[in-house]
C-alpha cells in the first residue's frame, strides 16, 4: 500500500524540509499478500546482506521461521535473536532485552535489525538498531498498536517507563495472511489503539490552547481521518475478514506517520495512554502478567472520556478570567473555556467508546480488566506525572483542582 506514503507526502509537501525528512526516512510500506516475500529483495536493494532478526517464541512460528528461510535462500545472513519472557511470561522492552539485542548486532556484524512481531518487538528493536547505529525494518505479525512506524521507543528502566528518542523503520512490510491469523486479542488491542486517538486529540487540541503546546494540522486531519476509518470499518475488523485487517493496519501505519510527520507522539497518545503506561508500571511493580496495551488504551479511553465530559457538564469556576500571572493556565483556561467545552462535547459519550470497543471483542471499560478501583483512581489522580511535560485535561484537572466545579 504504497499509496499512503504517497498521499501524505503530496498532502505535506509544504511543509519545511525538517519535518518532510522524519517522512522521508520511511521508504516503502507494504500491506499486502504476501509482503513477507519481498523483505530480500529490498534488504539486497540496500546491500544489506548480515541481519539480525528480532522475534520471540511466537512471532519466531508465526513468520519468523519463514522469513529466516526466505534471507538464507537470498545469500543474506541472519542472527535470529529470541528474546526470552520473564517469570510471568511476558517478552518486556528493559535493560535485559535491550542488551540482548545489542550484543547480537555487536557480534553479528549486521548491517540492519529486523523486528518481526508486535509493539514490544518493535521498541526494543528500535532503540537497539538507533544505538549500533544501523536502520530497522518493521514487520509485524499483528494489526496490534500503531507504533511500528514511531521514532520514540518506551522503554522500562528500573522498573519506570520513559520514552526514549530513537529510529523509524526504513521499510514496513505488513503481509494480510499474517495478520489476519493473528490472535483475535490483538486486532481487538490494535482497534483499541485507534479508538484512543480520539482522547488524545482532544488533549493535543488543549494543550496548543492553554500551554502553546506545537500543533500541526496536518497530523491531526491524519489521525482523525484514520481513526474514522476503523470505526466505519468496525464489523470487518471484528470478522477480521481481509478488507477489515488492511484498513485497520493501514490506519495504524497511517496514525504512525502522522506522528513521525509531526516529529512527537501527540497526534496519537494523551492522558488515555498516560493511564495505561501507568498502570504497566504498577503490574511491574507487582509482579503481574501484563495486559495488551491497546486493550488498556481502549478502556482508558471510554474512562477519560465520562471524566471530560463530567468536565464539559460541570464546568469551571470562570472568576471573570482575572488571574494573577503565576496563573496563567488558569486565565487562559477561562478565556478558552467555550472552546474547550465544545471540544469536550463531539468526544464520543463513554457508552459509544465501550460499544465500539465490545464490537470487536476488546474490554469495553475498566472493569473489564484487572485494574481494581483503587488503582484506577490512583492514576487518575497520578497518571498526568508519567508525561508530565505533556498538557492534558488530566494534567489541568489534578493541578488546579480549584479551578473546576465539583
Amino acid at each position: 500500500m504504497t499509496s499512503i506514503l504517497s498521499n501524505i507526502r503530496s498532502l505535506a509537501a509544504d511543509l519545511p524540509a525538517h519535518q518532510l525528512a522524519n517522512l522521508d526516512e520511511v521508504e516503502l510500506v507494504q500491506i499486502q499478500h504476501g509482503a513477507l516475500d519481498e523483505v530480500a529483495g529490498y534488504l539486497e536493494t540496500k546491500r544489506w546482506t548480515s541481519v539480525v532478526m528480532v522475534v520471540d517464541g511466537n512471532t519466531y512460528d508465526q513468520a519468523g521461521q519463514r522469513l529466516a528461510n526466505l534471507l538464507s535462500k537470498s545469500s543474506i545472513r541472519v542472527q535470529v535473536t529470541r528474546l526470552l519472557p520473564d517469570r510471568k511470561g511476558d517478552v518486556i522492552a528493559d535493560e535485559v532485552s535491550l542488551i540482548q539485542v545489542i550484543l547480537d548486532i555487536q557480534h553479528s556484524g549486521a548491517k540492519a535489525v529486523l523486528a518481526v512481531g508486535g509493539g514490544t518487538i518493535h521498541d526494543i528493536s528500535r532503540y537497539a538498531a538507533y544505538t549500533a547505529g544501523a536502520p530497522f525494518i518493521s514487520i509485524p505479525t499483528a494489526a496490534s498498536v500503531d507504533g511500528f512506524n514511531s521514532k520514540g521507543a518506551p522503554i522500562i528502566i528500573r522498573g519506570e517507563k520513559i520514552t526514549i528518542p530513537a529510529i523509524g523503520p526504513s521499510a514496513i512490510f505488513a503481509d494480510v495472511d499474517i495478520l489476519m491469523a493473528a490472535p483475535s486479542q490483538l486486532t481487538a488491542a490494535g482497534f483499541g489503539d485507534m479508538l484512543g486517538k480520539y482522547t488524545s486529540l482532544f488533549d493535543w487540541k488543549f494543550g496548543s490552547l492553554v500551554a502553546d503546546e506545537p500543533y500541526l494540522q496536518i497530523s491531526a486531519d491524519m489521525t482523525k481521518s484514520a481513526l474514522s476509518q476503523c470505526v466505519n470499518a468496525v464489523e470487518q475488523i471484528a470478522k477480521r475478514s481481509e478488507e477489515g485487517v488492511r484498513i485497520l493496519m493501514g490506519a495504524l501505519v497511517e496514525s504512525g506517520l502522522a506522528m513521525l510527520l509531526f516529529g512527537q507522539s501527540h497526534p496519537a497518545s494523551g492522558s488515555e495512554h498516560h493511564l495505561s503506561h501507568y498502570w504497566e508500571m504498577e503490574f511491574i511493580r507487582l509482579g503481574k502478567k501484563q495486559l495488551l496495551h491497546g486493550a488498556k488504551v481502549g478502556a482508558a479511553c471510554v474512562e477519560i472520556s465520562k471524566l471530560y465530559h463530567r468536565i464539559g457538564e460541570q464546568g469551571i469556576e470562570l472568576n471573570g478570567g482575572s488571574y494573577p500571572a503565576s496563573e496563567d493556565i488558569k486565565r487562559r483556561m477561562a478565556l478558552q473555556w467555550d472552546d474547550i467545552r465544545s471540544h469536550i462535547t463531539q468526544l464520543p459519550e463513554p457508552e459509544v467508546l465501550g460499544d465500539l470497543m465490545r464490537m470487536v471483542g476488546g474490554p469495553a471499560g475498566v472493569s473489564e480488566l484487572p485494574i481494581g478501583d483503587e488503582l484506577l483512581e490512583r492514576s487518575l489522580a497520578e497518571a498526568h506525572k508519567v508525561r508530565y511535560s505533556r498538557y492534558t485535561l488530566l494534567h489541568a484537572y489534578n493541578e488546579h483542582p480549584s479551578l473546576f466545579v465539583k
